[in-house]
């Protein structure tokens, strides 16, 4: 099987079947919407479609606006379809986070050069939703309530060991957003899943306060994830 091969089946797969903490949801995106399963084999079959080793860049879990609905990480469509030619009809999204990454990849030489060397996913691979005080359902963070992360950290631990399977690199693993960190940190600790972890901004956190520096943190990324 090809890496895209691989991925393609770990999705389709995908499920979290465990309890969350009352006012969580999980959203699968490739049981709510069956374009969402074509993009993202489209995808893959264009920039995975061989059996390279590559290095693991680790997010926190899809937002509702990105992964949520392309099922591609850190990739809206708007991206999916000026940067990797992949159009999406039943959706039309922009998040944040895929601007930096986009504006990086372009960067590093294109998503042909960038893709050929790096995997972007997160230690939770559905998207996770809140509800709030007026009943609105808004994107959340694993680590954003104590009870949520003791909840998924097993799932997440099975899903990052699903990921290294299909063919990563584990001497060094980069992980977007500091506070990321210190839980990937203590799941590394449980289950001994890389060897060294490199930390870097999160692309949110760098488009909403610190956009004036983007060319500076793109020179970062760059920097650190040509080490």
């Amino acid at each position: 099987m090809s890496f895209a091969d691989k991925i393609i089946d770990f999705n389709r797969n995908l499920s979290y079947p465990g309890k969350l903490p009352e006012g969580f949801r999980v959203l699968n995106p490739y049981l709510d919407n069956p374009e969402t399963l074509d993009v993202m084999k489209q995808f893959y079959r264009k920039y995975y479609n061989d059996e390279i080793t590559r290095k693991f860049i680790v997010g926190i879990n899809p937002s509702r606006h990105g992964a949520g609905v392309t099922g591609v990480p850190f990739t809206d469509t708007k991206r999916l379809e000026s940067v990797c030619g992949i159009t999406m009809h039943s959706a039309h999204t922009h998040e944040i986070s895929s601007v930096f990454i986009y504006d990086m990849i372009a960067a590093y030489g294109g998503p042909e050069a960038f893709y050929s060397q790096f995997y972007i996913n997160s230690p939770f691979p559905l998207a996770i939703v809140r509800q709030s005080k007026t009943g609105q359902w808004l994107n959340a963070n694993y680590y954003d309530d104590p009870a949520l992360f003791e909840a998924v950290q097993d799932f997440m631990i099975v899903s990052l060991e699903k990921h290294i399977s299909l063919g990563l690199d584990t001497s060094k693993v980069f992980v977007l957003g500091k506070k990321n960190a210190v839980f990937i940190q203590k799941l590394n600790q449980k289950a001994h899943l890389f060897d060294r972890i490199e930390i870097l901004e999160h692309p949110r956190f760098i488009q909403q306060y610190k956009s004036k520096e983007k060319h500076a943190y793109i020179d970062k990324y760059l920097l650190v994830l040509s080490e």
